[in-house]
């Protein structure tokens, strides 16, 4: 009889369990989390017996790299060396960097579409199985480390890596983050948090240093680590800029109080290449690995007989590194050729990822979706016509069977199309509508005006006075000036770096095959001078462009204030009352969405109180779409200055035409608290909070009050 109940209580956990996964729109709190194949103790112990075998030349010799993505190996003690590859987009295939020629990981790899494209998915789903096909494709070229996913905060509209990042909303970077973590990790293959921290500008980033408060840094630029670090992420990569007056990758107030004791991180934590210049500091800030060589640590030796570091300091880094890359069995990993058959999905995951990912900005009149049985004579020009939109740096990822913009509107509209890349006068003004494609080549190492071009103002200004259906399509990595040009145009799609085949989506969405759905994850601004951050290059400064060298080393270390504090993105410009051209959470249908009937579980409640606050979704127009409901926390009364309101809870939904769901999304107290620099700790105050339901930040469907004792 007990065995019969026994049976029967499973089955009914199996069927909630089922229940709870099919509601549509529902968002559970639960803690994501990856498990590594070896578990921190066993290889904690493993690598306590490999310490103990080691002189301590070889143990220094452990805690630099080689061979720019390597770590050393000790043949003595059968330790190999391990591959790190770059990037979050995708691996980037080397076959030789400077002096050093090495023979391909892979033959091929898919160029994903760049990751804040990704973000502006909203798709938590998404964001795993765009993590877990560039995970396997680590784990069929033997490389247990991947140098990503980077996850700064968009605080500046001219960060020239904006596009490795997932935007400027840390609750939105958090979700997409832990899931990517975990979806990597179960390949195999090492997620590498990176930068930390406060790495928000590429413009000589050797020599800024970031100065922020306490609470900027917890509220802002901490909680996408936090929730990788907590989703079980096996490395943290330090930056390359100085925070409150010390290089990242060798203070120890930035590694082991803030990233070891505050986070609890126990696993790898490694510089980024060519960041630190003191071996001392480094050995005692807590740090692990110097990458790509030990060039600060090359004297670790002598330290130790100087007496000026302790070799139980050498200890700790070496068993670090042992432990995390004996967890994930990451030592003499082979090639697994069977994931190559993997290929064609991992291409349409690329693909699935543009087609949520492009952002339609502008639809005047609704001249998109474009009817080819309609339209005739499509004229397609511009910079981009003609080839693949992409970024530079450590994520560029070259991609096989890359589809330009040509060919991917051919697919779609035939005969129709006419792809002309310097089109006359008399081309444009006789075309039914104008496809004209524009961009930015962004790339660590510099940051890019937000300004377009003068060239490229040109060329819109020509074609959209010579056409009124003018569609402009943007491939870039970051918010761009359209102030001067919007109006004058009929639609804007912005379309990020797409990737390999992304163009297909664009073309797609273009055709009306696919239905646009994705939304802004960074506020776009009218003027530079509307930014937080309008001020941040040092006085008398310019940009420049392509990689400074030898002209980085000599450029003094100039401070740079994070004078707005927490005060970043959609929360400056509502507290400064600034209008933005495109608000945070932003981007159009071809459909139409209703909201209705907030309910929220009860009106009163303690801390410890889970509150359910639940809402429907109507399609009432015309084509079946997909929405990102998203859901603002505003504390009414609080002492301390708080942002008008904050993003705690998003949830994307699919609706038929003419279909309702109900989205269930579920807060806690911590999404109610600040950070109290005094009290070193979240807070979270009695008092009224309103419940915000909105498609942007600026666009508030439903409301409510709840009273938090």
């Amino acid at each position: 009889m007990k065995k019969h109940i026994y049976i029967f209580l499973i089955m009914i956990e199996v069927l909630f369990t089922l229940s709870c996964n099919n509601q549509s729109g529902k968002t559970m709190k639960k803690n994501i989390v990856f498990t590594p194949p070896i578990s921190h103790e066993e290889a904690s112990l493993w690598a306590d017996s490999m310490v103990s075998k080691m002189t301590l030349e070889e143990k220094a010799s452990l805690i630099g790299g080689r061979e720019i993505f390597y770590t050393e190996e000790i043949p003595r003690l059968n330790i190999p060396k391990v591959l790190f590859a770059d990037a979050t987009q995708g691996v980037h295939i080397r076959d030789k960097f400077g002096k050093y020629v090495f023979e391909p990981a892979l033959e091929k790899s898919t160029a994903m579409p760049c990751p804040i494209l990704l973000a502006s998915t909203w798709n938590k789903k998404l964001s795993g199985e765009y993590a877990k096909a560039i995970g396997e494709e680590c784990k069929a070229g033997a490389i247990p480390v991947l140098l990503g996913p980077g996850m700064n905060i968009y605080r500046l509209s001219q960060c020239g890596r904006n596009f490795e990042y997932f935007g400027e909303d840390p609750f939105l970077a958090a979700r997409m983050i832990e899931n990517y973590v975990v979806a990597l990790q179960n390949t195999g293959t090492i997620a590498t948090l990176k930068h930390f921290v406060a790495n928000n500008t590429d413009f000589y980033r050797r020599r800024s240093n970031s100065i922020l408060d306490e609470r900027t840094l917890h509220e802002i630029y901490l909680p996408a680590f936090k929730a990788g670090i907590d989703a079980g992420a096996m490395a943290v990569m330090t930056a390359y800029n100085l925070v409150d007056g010390e290089w990242a990758g060798q203070s120890k107030e930035v590694i082991n109080d803030l990233l070891k004791e505050k986070l609890g991180f126990k696993w790898l934590v490694m510089t980024d290449w060519w960041s630190v210049n003191d071996g001392q500091k480094v050995i005692q800030s807590g740090q692990d690995l110097e990458m790509p060589s030990s060039d600060a640590t090359k004297n670790a030796v002598e330290l130790v007989k100087d007496g000026k570091v302790k070799e139980k300091e050498i200890d700790r880094m070496v068993h670090s590194i042992l432990k995390t890359l004996h967890a994930i069995k990451g030592y003499g990993r082979k090639k697994d050729n069977e994931l190559l058959k993997n290929f064609p999905d991992h291409e349409q995951t690329a693909l699935a990822v543009a087609r949520e990912g492009v952002i339609l900005l502008r639809n005047k009149n609704n001249i998109l979706p474009i009817n080819r049985n309609k339209v005739d004579n499509i004229v397609l020009t511009g910079d981009y016509a003609d080839k693949v939109a992409h970024g530079g740096g450590a994520a560029q990822v070259e991609g096989y069977n890359n589809i330009p913009l040509n060919i991917a509107l051919e697919k779609e509209f035939g005969d129709n199309l006419n792809c002309l890349p310097e089109a006359t006068d008399k081309e444009i003004k006789d075309a039914s509508v104008v496809l004209l494609s524009i961009g930015t080549f962004d790339s660590e190492g510099w940051d890019r005006s937000f300004d377009l071009p003068k060239e490229t103002l040109k060329i819109i200004d020509r074609v959209s006075s010579l056409n009124k259906n003018t569609v402009v399509i943007v491939n870039t990595g970051s918010g761009v000036n359209m102030s001067p040009w919007r109006d004058k145009v009929a639609a804007i799609l912005y379309a990020w770096y797409p990737g390999q085949i992304g163009n297909l989506a664009t073309a797609e969405i273009l055709s009306g095959k696919v239905n646009p759905s994705g939304k802004l994850p960074v506020t776009i601004e009218k003027d530079f001078k509307d930014s937080p951050a309008a001020d941040y290059l040092p006085e008398g400064e310019k940009l420049y462009y392509d990689w400074p060298g030898e002209a980085e080393n000599s450029f003094p270390v100039w401070d740079l204030k994070y004078n707005e504090g927490i005060f970043v993105g959609y929360r400056w410009y509502e507290a400064k009352k600034i209008e933005p051209l495109y608000p945070f959470g932003f981007g159009l249908s071809y459909t139409d969405f209703e909201y209705s009937n907030l309910k929220i579980n009860k009106e009163s409640f303690t801390e410890n109180d889970e509150i359910r606050i639940s809402f429907d979704i109507t399609n009432t127009g015309k084509y079946d779409g997909m929405e990102t409901a998203q859901l603002y926390v505003s504390d009414i009364e609080c002492t301390l200055k708080r942002p008008l309101k904050e993003l705690k809870g998003f949830e994307k939904v699919e609706l038929e035409i003419g279909e309702t769901k109900t989205v269930e999304i579920i807060l806690t107290k911590e999404d109610f608290s600040f950070y109290d620099s005094e009290k070193k700790n979240w807070v979270t105050e009695p008092g009224q909070f309103k419940i915000l339901i909105a498609s942007s930040s600026a666009d508030i469907h439903l409301s409510g009050i709840i009273h938090m004792k």
